[in-house]
């Protein structure tokens, strides 16, 4: 993941703004680093929403589930802090793709957290992986 260190925003094709709050920092004052990880949560699932998939639920088919995640932590966030959430599809297979998310200060050039996040497409009805959706691989970043 040293590699993602290099992105900006603009090598992504999904991004929101979000505002830390006072509840967001631990006993250290900065970040709580599980924050990092539901910060880049609400970006995948606001991206995924914009292919047309609604709201995330079980009933909904294809769904999505989370196979795995890797995080690199590169520096600090102290509050009061806008970031900005930026979000790709950096891998298309079969059943699974790959989110790759980065989060930055507002305003400035180099991520502060990079995660590549593993999602298996799923049907919850049926208990199993399903081929990855059309829709998704129109957006794989090239």
């Amino acid at each position: 993941m040293k590699k993602y260190r290099q992105l900006t925003c603009i090598d992504f094709d999904h991004e929101i703004s979000i505002e830390t709050r006072w509840g967001d920092m631990d006993a250290l004052g900065h970040l709580n680093h599980a924050k990092y990880l539901t910060y880049m949560e609400n970006a995948r699932i606001d991206y995924y929403a914009s292919f047309g998939f609604g709201d995330m639920r079980q009933e909904q088919n294809p769904s999505i589930i989370l196979g795995s995640m890797t995080i690199d932590y590169i520096s600090q966030v102290i509050h009061p802090a806008t970031l900005i959430v930026c979000q790709r599809i950096n891998r298309v297979g079969t059943k699974s793709f790959d989110f790759l998310g980065a989060i930055f200060h507002e305003g400035k050039d180099y991520p502060i957290c990079t995660g590549l996040f593993n999602v298996i497409s799923f049907d919850y009805k049926a208990q199993q992986s399903v081929d990855v959706p059309k829709i998704i691989r129109d957006h794989l970043h090239v």
